[in-house]
């Protein structure tokens, strides 16, 4: 079991590279000039020069590589090119609140998917299943967009249950409270679709275990419907939970994204957007890198929780 997860930990590495090398070249590949972007209106052509060479930006595309990952370790990332600040000032608060508001949609994901499938697979075929599927069917297909559109006009316009959107109120304490308050609605938009997979998931665990011999064993021998669905069904079902969560990240990480824009949440998505507009090299390469690593991360996460959960490999 040790050993394969070390053997995991050394092929992260090779992977980080491939994905640093990707995230660099392809925002490099742009046509725009960011330099030009943001200082042909207020400089010359000899000052801007000057300015490219201050940052590197008149070297090779690999000399220029070298010094970012350099400064991804050392220097915080470097130095952004349109607020003259260093990148890690920019992007690592933004990548926190990012992550709060992934976090409270991973637990959302998590506890409705697994409700909705468990109840939904337990009543294979009765007018609750077909009401749960009919809602996975229709809600797969909302794009998040609109979904977190409707739910500012629901929570927020017309019943004024919630925030319309930021991450605290300013004229408030700025506590856990008022976070909490202000994170429920984007989380709800951002874990639609990665919840409605969890629920088919579940769903189709709850079924093929529940029909499985072995459960008609221990049916036929008297044990109750209680111990069966926690001991027996819903062990058997908890390393799908785990690895169709781990698989659904890329629909959390691409959903939080689009929910910060609609909600106002100060977090990487809305760092990213403003550097992609300003051709803000350092932040976009940084941004990206924070967000593909997290993912390479969860990704770890999830097989090793496999492992634990595999009896076979548990004890090797």
């Amino acid at each position: 079991m040790v050993r394969q997860i070390l053997w995991r930990l050394v092929n992260l590495v090779p992977l980080l590279f491939v994905i640093s090398l990707l995230v660099f070249f392809i925002s490099q590949a742009g046509p725009a000039d960011p330099i030009k972007d943001v200082l042909s209106q207020k400089m010359s052509a000899e000052q801007i020069e000057q300015i490219r060479q201050a940052y590197g930006l008149d070297q090779s595309a690999w000399s220029q590589y070298l010094h970012w990952l350099r400064d991804m370790f050392t220097g915080g990332g470097g130095i952004s090119l349109s607020v003259r600040s260093p990148v890690s000032g920019i992007v690592y608060p933004a990548f926190l609140n990012t992550l709060i508001l992934g976090a409270a949609t991973v637990v959302l994901t998590v506890v409705l998917g697994v409700l909705i499938g468990f109840v939904s697979g337990i009543r294979h075929g009765r007018p609750v299943d077909r009401a749960a599927m009919l809602f996975v069917q229709i809600g797969s297909n909302l794009p998040i967009y609109w979904f977190g559109l409707i739910i500012i006009w629901l929570t927020a316009v017309w019943r004024n249950w919630l925030p319309a959107g930021g991450m605290h109120d300013l004229r408030g304490d700025g506590g856990f409270g008022d976070l909490l308050l202000h994170l429920i609605a984007p989380a709800f938009a951002a874990s639609l679709v990665s919840m409605l997979i969890v629920a088919r998931f579940v769903r189709a665990a709850v079924i093929e275990s529940a029909q499985s011999d072995y459960i008609r064993t221990y049916r036929s021998q008297g044990f109750g419907r209680a111990a069966i669905l926690g001991k027996h069904i819903g062990r058997n079902i908890l390393p799908s939970i785990v690895n169709t969560t781990g698989l659904t990240i890329g629909s959390v990480i691409t959903g939080v994204v689009f929910v910060e824009t609609i909600f106002s949440w100060p977090g990487i998505g809305s760092v990213l957007l403003n550097a992609i507009a300003g051709s803000d090299y350092p932040v976009i390469q940084s941004g990206i890198l924070l967000v593909a690593v997290t993912f390479v991360l969860v990704n770890l996460i999830t097989d090793v929780l496999l492992d634990l959960l595999n009896p076979r490999l548990r004890h090797t």
